[in-house]
């Protein structure tokens, strides 16, 4: 039975969020800097307060109950909340002062952190940066979970829970080996594809899932290259297996500087109707109440977009360097 005048602790509800997200005492206690019991007793006494049980204990394994299922995004929320008015106590509202947790996936991160990183410190000196690679199922689940304050992703992932801001659309470009027929060419399209023997990021990541389902819309099926056994995990593996003759690959315009000016490669663009193309954008906790500071660091990354390709057209001549905001 509940006691009507019980108010929980910011404590009481972070040791339950924590344990929740861990499903393990001993690394919720490790990660709050606390004794097991201690965390027991915080945990008791929040579920007695409020008269039920929120986490089923047994001898292998921690469940969180419905009902604490139901609660449980609502303990996350009031933690944001006071995370927030701690910030806004400290004269930091609405500057990106402080600390700063941001996601990047594999895709983006190595060309566009040099430049954002670098407009931050000018112009926002007083943050403290903290910047997380993972795959796009990493940042969502760290998202959730208060790993993360704001994300770094393909656009969209329709999370509930989670607000999203488009920033840009990027355009990809067709990376082949030097004496390719498609070489050199500005106006590919979709069906063009089916020339390309493609070499495919491992699954997880969101580009592969971005160049499969371009295949699929143009009734492509997809090349031998794509179905061996070769495996990579970074777009840098990927281009050197195309300098090798392994294939062909596709890349977002942001990676053409970095990745494609090695001798042994050619680059050819996609007509700008062809749909090769993903969005980028933010993506954050709807609860987190820190809509400036992603406002103004949304408007760094188009930045940082903007600097990361303009110098593309020197790598793919024609190339029209211009990107299209969000």
């Amino acid at each position: 039975m509940s006691n009507k005048e019980y108010k929980p602790t910011l404590s009481q509800l972070r040791t339950f969020v924590t344990i929740a997200e861990n499903k393990h005492f001993g690394t919720a206690a490790t990660k709050l800097n606390i004794s097991q019991p201690s965390l027991s007793q915080a945990l008791v006494a929040l579920e007695t307060g409020l008269g039920i049980q929120l986490i089923e204990r047994s001898t292998r394994k921690v469940i969180v109950t419905p009902k604490g299922e139901t609660l449980l995004p609502y303990a996350k929320a009031a933690l944001d909340a006071a995370d927030t008015f701690v910030l806004h106590s400290r004269g930091t509202e609405g500057t990106l002062a402080g600390p700063i947790t941001i996601g990047v996936i594999p895709t983006v991160a190595p060309y566009l952190l040099p430049h954002l990183l670098r407009e931050l410190q000018q112009n926002f000196p007083e943050a403290e940066p903290r910047i997380v690679e993972e795959q796009t199922n990493h940042l969502l689940n760290s998202l959730r979970e208060g790993q993360i304050d704001v994300a770094v992703l393909a656009l969209p992932t329709e999370t509930p829970g989670l607000q999203e801001v488009e920033l840009y659309t990027e355009s990809f470009v067709a990376v082949t080996p030097e004496g390719h027929p498609l070489a050199g060419h500005c106006d590919l399209t979709l069906s063009d594809l089916e020339r390309l023997e493609l070499l495919l990021l491992d699954d997880g990541h969101c580009l592969r899932d971005q160049i499969v389902d371009l295949c699929k819309l143009a009734n492509v099926q997809q090349s031998p290259a794509s179905q061996s056994v070769t495996r990579a995990a970074s777009l840098t593996t990927i281009v050197q297996l195309v300098v090798a003759g392994l294939g062909s690959t596709l890349v977002p315009l942001s990676a053409v500087e970095t990745e494609c000016s090695r001798p042994g490669l050619s680059v050819a663009a996609f007509d700008g109707d062809s749909g090769a193309e993903r969005s980028v954008g933010l993506a954050y906790r709807a609860s987190a109440a820190r809509e400036d500071d992603f406002a103004a660091l949304g408007e760094l990354v188009k930045q940082a977009y903007e600097s990361s390709i303009e110098r593309v057209a020197t790598v793919v001549p024609g190339l029209p360097a211009t990107p299209e905001a969000g």
